[in-house]
C-alpha cells in the first residue's frame, strides 16, 4: 500500500483527544500539519470535514477525513505499523481493548462533568465517581495489561499510554479549579501516576506542548 503523502490534524489547545492523536503521529515519526480549530467559531472547511460529530481531532489524510480519537488512533496505527500499539497475542490486545473502552465510557463522562460543573453536589459526586474508576482502571491495567517497564504496555508505550498520556495534562488543568482536590493522586493510584509522569518526560510530549502552546491565539 502506498504510503500517505499529505497528512493534516485538525485539534484544540485543550482538546486532550488532540493530544492523543499528536502523540501517536509523533511516536510514529509521522509528519503532519498542524491545524488549531477555534472550538467557538468552527471554519466551514473544518465542518465540512466532520459533519456528524464537527469535534475534534479531526485527521485528514490526502483529503480524506478520520473524525474520532479511537479511530484515528487505531487508523494512525494501522497505516503506520511500527512501533506498534498492540500486543501481538490476540488475547492480550482484547484486555487492551477493553480497559480503553473502560476509561472512555467510565472516566471520560466524570471528568467533563466535573469540567462543566462549578462546585457543589453534583462536581462532588462526579469526583467521587472518577476516582473510583481510575482506581478500578489501575488495579485492571496492573493485573491484565502493564508489563516490565516504565509504562504501561512495558518499555514502549502502546495504546493506553498514549490514551491516558494525552489526557495528562488536562487532568492537571482540571485540578487547578477544584480547591485542593486531586485528580491524580499518588496515595490513592500510584501506579497510574508513575506510569503518566514517566509518560509526561517523554521528547515528543514536550515537543506537542510547546507546538501546541504557540498557537494560543488562535
Amino acid at each position: 500500500m502506498a504510503q500517505p503523502k499529505e497528512i493534516k490534524l485538525f485539534g484544540a489547545q485543550h482538546s486532550a483527544f488532540s493530544f492523543l492523536a499528536h502523540h501517536t503521529l509523533r511516536l510514529k515519526g509521522v509528519k503532519y500539519e498542524y491545524i488549531q480549530v477555534d472550538l467557538n467559531n468552527k471554519s466551514e472547511e473544518f465542518l465540512k470535514l466532520n459533519p456528524v460529530h464537527k469535534k475534534v481531532p479531526t485527521l485528514v489524510v490526502d483529503g480524506k477525513p478520520i473524525a474520532e480519537s479511537l479511530v484515528i488512533l487505531q487508523y494512525i496505527d494501522e497505516t503506520w505499523p511500527e512501533p506498534p500499539l498492540m500486543p501481538r497475542d490476540p488475547y492480550q490486545r482484547s484486555k487492551v481493548r477493553f480497559w480503553a473502552d473502560f476509561f472512555y465510557r467510565k472516566c471520560v463522562p466524570e471528568l467533563r462533568t466535573i469540567k462543566v460543573t462549578q462546585g457543589g453536589e453534583t462536581q462532588a459526586k462526579a469526583v467521587v465517581e472518577f476516582l473510583n474508576n481510575l482506581k478500578t482502571l489501575e488495579d485492571g491495567i496492573n493485573k491484565e495489561v502493564h508489563s516490565e517497564g516504565p509504562f504501561i504496555h512495558g518499555f514502549q508505550p502502546g495504546l493506553i499510554d498514549l490514551i491516558l498520556g494525552g489526557c495528562y495534562f488536562r487532568l492537571k488543568l482540571i485540578e487547578q479549579g477544584l480547591d485542593g482536590v486531586k485528580l491524580l493522586d499518588d496515595k490513592k493510584t500510584p501506579l497510574l501516576c508513575e506510569w503518566m509522569d514517566e509518560y509526561a518526560k517523554l521528547d515528543f510530549v514536550r515537543d506537542t506542548a510547546e507546538l501546541v502552546s504557540q498557537r494560543s491565539d488562535v
